[in-house]
């Protein structure tokens, strides 16, 4: 079961990360969605942790925020156990 939390924790911080990017971008959810080709209420599922997107929806909110995928990860491996 811990490893679930981890798990869960993980999606948290990845959602709070395309939160801070799509904020730093000025972007609303409903922007952020119409360029991404996702529903809206799909984004914010996953910006709350709620959902577990595939690699090829990350690859299109990172292309939709106009940064690398490996932006949407950053320091998700420091901050998971917090």
């Amino acid at each position: 079961m811990p490893k679930k939390k981890q798990e869960d924790n993980r999606c948290v911080l990845l959602g709070q990360n395309i939160k801070k990017l799509r904020e730093k971008k000025a972007l609303t959810q409903d922007e952020l969605s119409e360029r991404a080709n996702i529903h809206v209420s799909y984004i914010g599922q996953i910006e709350r942790g709620l959902r577990y997107p595939s690699l090829k929806i990350l690859f299109r909110i990172a292309d939709a925020l106009e940064v690398k995928i490996t932006d949407l990860f950053e320091d998700i491996n420091a901050k998971k156990n917090k």
